[in-house]
């Protein structure tokens, strides 16, 4: 019989077992087919939201061939994207030179659409708020791809607007409703909802050109106390007169009348540099548009979803051939050998994991494909198209095939070693464990481990991915000594949990597979949400806040706007979390004051409080020898230094409160409660007697400061004027201060906190700036709209600013990162179960005939499927935060570098654990994996005739 007639006959024996097993051959095919789905709408996912050049162009010039923009520059050269650029003349145009008109740079025949913006404040369903309104003419073709309708229709006529999703979701408005332009007081009804596909999350108005900006000119010129619009300059989209776009020597016209052009065709089909002049002039300067190895992350997370992947159909193949060695011995009864039987096992592996890879496939593309438009929604952007790369999807299902192969390697070469006796009469036989492999697994676990660390110090990505694997692969090799232990723990527990232990300790070829597999999937989404929660820390770490957190600031911009402070007051109570009464705060300066008098030079006056030189003034980061310093320290040392009140506003200081830079404000002991935080008796009684409580103690030396003033007077400050006649006067002033701890000069906006009568003792003008509230949480889009609305119905001129954090958090990555791995660990701990089920049938058969309840069958399943999923989980957690470790690591030493060449960077690299994700991880999924098996296996059971 030749080789390929006894491989035919083992396929066909093999599809045939499969058909009679359809239970057992579903979990081993869903085994396969999850990781396969999981890869398959990764790469499709990554691959569609991956933009091409031409979706980047549509995205940019819609339907168009060209966009035309005027940089103002005059004649000049570009490059070949327009990126850049350079004037053919050495001398700048004159700021009084009419405004190009692009239209004149059009190619012969050529049409376009104009495009331009202005800011303005609209009425919304809660109140008001800011957007920009753009006069885009979006129901010309041309603007296809830039901007897409969702809903209704496009605007005709003067009195028409759409509006983007986004901006209706958080205005509180939808299609049909009317807005108010504030100023001009122009209505429009938004007729359709749009999109930018690019940026799901813009907030913007789109009207016909002359809808907006001609009559808001007009209303400004007739009322002057309308403000006229700060209009954006206008750019061109361009459809040419034939389909070959735009060309090149065109674009080189367009240069020539002072029109940058980004044409589609030559951007995708670009010219040799010899024929581009600024090339020729500069040079070619193109950069890599990517690093030629990947990042240390994406390495370690595919290496370890690669060994998921070949983990997780283990232990099927290991039932199914010992379910099937009856079978095998029929084939040595009837002359066949050990290749015939090792056929027939790695037969059942290459149909079973041919289905699994092309259902694996087609799943994930279906899922992909049914959950596109959230998909979308979650990356802000759409997808040009559903990119599938057939080579990239073959490979996918090769590895789903090859890894039925190699889980059922194993297998076969375990049934081609039993005697037909054996097989015939259904006798397992005892195999000892390996005593060789634990050793060889905790050797390798402890290498994996030290190799990963040497990485991360060293800089050297590929060890970590290395040095991860080989951990996790030691791990691995440990899993079945660890599974045999668990045997032991039930000793004085239930019978339900005391069998589910014993079962798991006694079939460890099924069990170690399933709890490896579990292992690699919770892994990496430790390592990847390890690394993630620890970046956002460190972002956190680096981000100045404008405001104190939980705070909000009632502000006014002139005198008179202050007397409407009361009734803004009451609107910041109705609308916002506000909790207990406001502080009032106010400004102080010397001389005229700059925030009016700010259009001529020297014509205000200015302060400046002095820090002394010395130990506990001086940041010794920014001063010699700085570099010799921060070369001895360690990441912790220079972030404790930085925090130090000496080191705290070198880099840069925030004005909140109007104080010009000083950051010196007039207040009462309220201002330390409600935005100080400072609940201090000392400090308060120190305001009240007149003496200024400083918050950063660098500033004091021996309880005193010392402040410089320049009393300069404008020419134009009539009152104040008459009163300081002559040169600016320059003062020095040394004050007793109440100095607070250290932690207090973290306060964003403010350095000192002065008494009026101070400020006043010493020549200084004061002003109320305004309020400041502390809220039980942010604000809301709708309490910030219905606030502002209120302050506009007040009479204007108070304004109101909230407290915002670093950043937008993207908890979805954690929580998709989290979903992932509890799905596999679900899959995994039910499909084992099931396995178990399946080869346990007889000890559950003689369970039932000696009499035990029946709810014993379904308490079993649910902590098989505990245990399995609860070890997975904890080893998983364990293995996940060595590669997230090791990574962040390189990241220290990255910092600690450029620490030591600028001393006022941070090196501040901190290792957060996101124990969220991994209490959902270990406790959540387990619990839930155990009662989903208990709630679906039956508890009642037809006994069979035990067969042989």
């Amino acid at each position: 019989m030749s080789v390929f007639t006894g491989w035919r006959a083992a396929l066909r024996i093999a599809r045939r077992d499969a058909m009679r097993a359809k239970g057992r051959s579903a979990l081993v095919v869903a085994m396969i087919a999850l990781p396969v789905l999981g890869v398959t709408a990764a790469d499709v996912t990554y691959r569609s939201a991956t933009q091409t050049e031409t979706e980047k162009l549509t995205a940019e010039m819609g339907a168009a061939d060209a966009l035309f923009k005027d940089p103002g520059s005059g004649p000049m050269e570009q490059s070949v994207n327009g990126d850049n650029y350079g004037s053919l003349s050495d001398t700048p145009p004159s700021e009084d030179a009419p405004a190009l008109d692009l239209r004149t740079a059009f190619p012969q025949g050529a049409r376009g659409i104009s495009i331009q913006s202005v800011p303005a404040s609209v009425t919304t369903g809660y109140g008001i708020t800011d957007t920009d309104i753009f006069e885009f003419q979006v129901s010309d073709r041309l603007a296809r791809g830039k901007i897409d309708l969702v809903d209704g229709t496009f605007p005709h006529g003067p009195g028409e607007i759409v509006a983007t999703e986004s901006f209706l979701k958080s205005s509180g408005l939808h299609v049909g409703s009317r807005t108010t332009l504030r100023g001009p007081e122009q209505k429009y009804t938004i007729t359709g909802a749009v999109e930018q596909p690019d940026d799901l999350e813009v907030k913007a108005l789109y009207a016909d050109p002359g809808a907006v900006i001609a009559p808001w000119k007009a209303t400004a010129a007739h009322d002057k106390k309308v403000l006229p619009p700060n209009a954006g300059e206008t750019t061109w989209l361009v459809k040419a007169s034939g389909a070959q776009g735009v060309s090149w020597p065109e674009v080189m016209a367009a240069n020539k009348k002072g029109a940058l052009v980004v044409s589609r065709q030559v951007v995708l089909d670009p010219p040799p540099d010899s024929e581009v002049p600024l090339t020729r002039r500069l040079g070619s300067n193109t950069m890599s548009s990517g690093s030629t190895e990947l990042s240390a992350a994406l390495v370690t997370v595919v290496a370890m979803a690669v060994l998921e992947i070949v983990l997780l159909a283990g232990p099927a193949f290991a039932v199914g051939a010992r379910r099937s060695r009856r079978q095998l011995g029929l084939v040595g009864t009837c002359g066949g050998d050990r290749r015939h039987v090792r056929a027939v096992v790695l037969s059942g592996g290459l149909v079973l994991g041919g289905v699994g890879a092309v259902v694996g496939v087609a799943a994930g593309l279906l899922l992909t494909v049914v959950f596109r438009p959230m998909i979308e929604d979650q990356a802000g952007q759409r997808f040009g198209s559903l990119s599938l790369h057939p080579k990239e999807l073959l490979a996918v299902a090769a590895i789903g095939l090859v890894t039925g192969l190699l889980a059922a390697f194993a297998p076969a070469v375990v049934a081609s070693r039993q005697s037909v006796l054996e097989s015939l009469t259904g006798r397992r036989g005892v195999r000892r464990s390996s005593r060789v492999l634990p050793v060889v697994g905790s050797c390798a676990l402890a290498v994996g481990v030290a190799v990963a660390v040497y990485g991360g110090v060293s800089g050297r990505s590929t060890l970590v991915a290395g040095g991860s694997v080989v951990a996790e692969l030691g791990l691995l090799a440990c899993i079945p000594v660890i599974v045999g232990l668990l045997g032991r723990l039930g000793r004085r527990l239930p019978l339900s949990p005391r069998m589910a232990l014993r079962d798991a300790a006694r079939n460890r070829g099924r069990t170690a597979p399933a709890v490896a597999a579990i292992m690699a999937a919770v892994a990496g989404s430790v390592a990847v949400a390890t690394f993630m929660s620890s970046k956002m820390a460190e972002s956190d770490y680096e981000y100045t806040p404008m405001l104190g957190e939980k705070s909000v600031v009632l502000y006014t911009t002139d005198e008179k706007s202050v007397e409407r402070l009361p009734l803004a007051r009451a609107a910041v109570e109705q609308n916002m979390a506000a909790t207990g009464r406001p502080a009032d705060v106010s400004r102080v300066w010397a001389g005229s004051d700059c925030n009016v008098y700010y259009e001529d030079d020297d014509s205000c006056g200015s302060m400046e409080l002095v820090k002394p030189t010395g130990k506990g003034h001086t940041c010794p980061l920014n001063t010699k020898g700085a570099k010799e310093l921060a070369a001895r320290l360690t990441a912790e040392e220079h972030r404790s230094m930085m925090h130090s009140p000496a080191c705290l506003d070198e880099r840069y200081t925030m004005g909140t409160f109007g104080s010009g830079g000083s950051n010196i404000v007039v207040g009462d002991a309220a201002l330390l409660k409600t935005y100080v935080k400072l609940d201090d008796p000392a400090a308060a009684a120190a305001l009240a007697a007149g003496t200024p409580v400083l918050l950063n103690r660098a500033y004091a030396k021996d309880g005193e400061v010392t402040l410089k003033s320049v009393h300069r007077y404008s020419e134009k400050d009539k009152k104040n004027r008459a009163r300081h006649p002559g040169p600016a006067r320059r003062t020095t002033d040394r004050m007793k201060v109440y100095v607070a701890d250290a932690k207090y000069a973290e306060t964003p906006g403010i350095r000192m906190i002065m008494p009026e009568r101070s400020a006043q003792r010493i020549g200084l003008h004061t002003a109320l700036y305004g309020s400041v509230y502390s809220v039980s949480r942010p604000p809301t889009d709708a309490e910030e709209q219905r606030t502002s609305a209120a302050l506009e119905q007040a009479g204007g001129g108070v304004y109101v600013q909230a407290a915002a954090g670093s950043r937008d958090r993207e908890d979805i990555m954690m929580l998709v990162l989290t979903l992932f791995a509890g799905v596999v660990t679900l899959g995994a701990a039910a499909i084992t179960t099931g396995l178990a089920k399946a080869d346990a049938e007889a000890d559950l058969t003689t369970l039932s005939a000696v009499g035990a309840p029946l709810r014993v069958r379904r308490s079993l399943s649910g902590f098989q499927c505990l245990v399995v999923a609860l070890t997975g989980v904890l080893l998983g957690t364990g293995a996940g935060l060595v590669p997230a470790v090791a990574l962040r690591l390189i990241d220290l030493r990255n910092a600690l570098r450029e620490m030591r060449m600028s001393p006022m960077e941070s090196a501040y690299t901190p290792i957060v654990v996101p124990w969220e994700t991994i209490g959902l991880l270990a406790v959540v999924v387990p619990l839930l994996a155990g009662a989903l098996a208990a709630l679906l296996t039956r508890s009642r059971l037809t006994l069979a005739r035990r067969a042989g």
